[in-house]
């Protein structure tokens, strides 16, 4: 199989991030339990909500992103048997490229960068999609597993994971 998989709030954890900066900017703790269905910055006050924007365009935001726990070893696992493509949406963040690339590169060495797909739209040949976001699942003709964030929580018409062990549970015992 050909599986594509997204980076952010999938394998690399911005939220976490986010949250530290505007701790650090702000002096408030954000609390780390979102409302499902929302993102970060509807949290925020709304003079500031536009912060979350200025931290995803700063050259180096992307990357020291912590690690999805269980991603690693998971996308090991997959790459055994399976072709693993890493989709990124990185062309929305200019700065975003050179992190990104230098983050997978220090963290997944075993991906080749032959496998490395930095993107607008994600319009990709791929017999499945790991994504957070279903606006990419649009176009995508292929089996699709939504990776649980807070803001996808209410979303109940995709097939979803919570974890990484799941990835694996459903893509090898369901085949």
């Amino acid at each position: 199989m050909r599986i594509a998989i997204d980076m952010d709030e999938v394998i690399a954890d911005p939220l976490k991030k986010f949250i530290k900066l505007y701790h650090r900017d702000y002096g408030v703790p954000l609390d780390t339990l979102i409302d499902p269905g929302n993102e970060i910055y509807h949290h925020v006050p709304e003079h500031v909500n536009r912060k979350w924007f200025d931290y995803i365009n700063e050259k180096g935001f992307f990357r020291d992103l912590e690690l999805i726990e269980g991603s690693v070893e998971a996308l090991k696992k997959l790459q055994e048997q399976h072709d693993v493509y890493i989709v990124s949406a990185a062309m929305e963040f200019r700065n975003s490229l050179e992190d990104k690339l230098d983050w997978l590169a220090e963290h997944f060495p075993f991906i080749s960068w032959q496998n490395i797909v930095f993107c607008g739209n994600k319009i990709i040949d791929a017999d499945v999609l790991i994504d957070d976001r279903i606006k990419n699942f649009n176009k995508f003709k292929g089996r699709t597993l939504l990776f649980s964030s807070p803001h996808n929580l209410l979303i109940t018409d995709y097939e979803r994971v919570d974890t990484w062990q799941q990835v694996l549970d459903k893509l090898y015992l369901q085949g």
